[in-house]
């Protein structure tokens, strides 16, 4: 008799496909995640970096050279304290809808140039970082602390940012930190005293690998580094000279302080 005239025999065999579907084990929560992030190889502690060959985008002739001096700037012949309301409400007219090219020098540090990078923010029309050892510069799309903190908040694959430190870069997104080879220490760790912008390199094609949809990326330099240092590791975000992994290359300052009693006269 077959099964469909045999009630019983039907419900046996129905029974029976039921407990080998369930002894096929499912697959794993853990299969679900994006697998982790690639380790970056770097070469051993205290051994210099391999050269890496300086890229950059061609130097905008038509650009206003603004010359950096530890606080001041020179633009043409005309000295500007940006720290000081009146010259700095100068030089915002001097560069206001211009394009303008920023000449770092060996020792001006981040910390002192917060209010130049705001006036720049807030009127140029675009902005360059000049390469201090070649004739190579990046334009930069300028945030401060907050709207740094605002473009991390977008709902965006992503959000690749390069932590520039004193002892090397650290490499993050928003799935973690790129993992170097000491897993409480930078992505890429300094080599004999130098920025091993090779690794670098190396590193931001593999998060680019990662995130192929993400369109920038964002230097966050230490505040007390010199300008120049942080100029020098944009180079690790191209691979030939033209051809940058991210289209976008953010560039994030310190933002100004408040002038002294501000903050009492706005409560008032």
């Amino acid at each position: 008799m077959s099964p469909k005239r045999n009630p019983l025999l039907l419900a046996a065999v129905l029974l029976a496909a039921g407990c080998r579907k369930e002894d096929t084990p499912a697959e794993p929560l853990s299969s679900l995640s994006p697998p982790p992030l690639p380790k970056v190889v770097a070469k051993a502690e205290g051994v210099a970096p391999v050269p890496a060959e300086v890229f950059g985008a061609s130097v905008p002739e038509k650009a206003l050279r603004v010359e950096l001096a530890g606080e001041s700037v020179r633009l043409g012949g005309e000295r500007y304290v940006p720290s000081r309301p009146e010259e700095q409400a100068r030089l915002r007219e001097r560069v206001k809808g211009q394009a303008v090219l920023l000449v770092p020098d060996a020792d001006t540090f981040l910390a002192q140039t917060s209010e130049l990078f705001a006036v720049l923010r807030e009127s140029a029309s675009q902005v360059w970082l000049l390469h201090p050892d070649a004739p190579v510069a990046y334009a930069l799309v300028l945030r401060d602390e907050q709207g740094f903190q605002a473009w991390l908040a977008e709902a965006v694959p992503g959000k690749v940012r390069i932590i520039q430190r004193q002892d090397g870069f650290e490499l993050t997104t928003n799935m973690g930190k790129l993992p170097g080879p000491d897993a409480n220490g930078p992505s890429i760790p300094v080599r004999g005293g130098r920025q091993d912008l090779s690794t670098l390199r190396t590193g931001l094609g593999r998060v680019k690998g990662r995130f192929t949809t993400a369109g920038d990326v964002c230097l966050v330099p230490s505040f007390g580094m010199e300008l120049a240092q942080a100029a020098r590791a944009l180079s690790g975000v191209y691979v030939a000279p033209g051809e940058p992994l991210f289209e976008t290359l953010c560039f994030v300052y310190p933002t100004p302080r408040a002038p002294a009693g501000a903050g009492a006269a706005a409560g008032r």
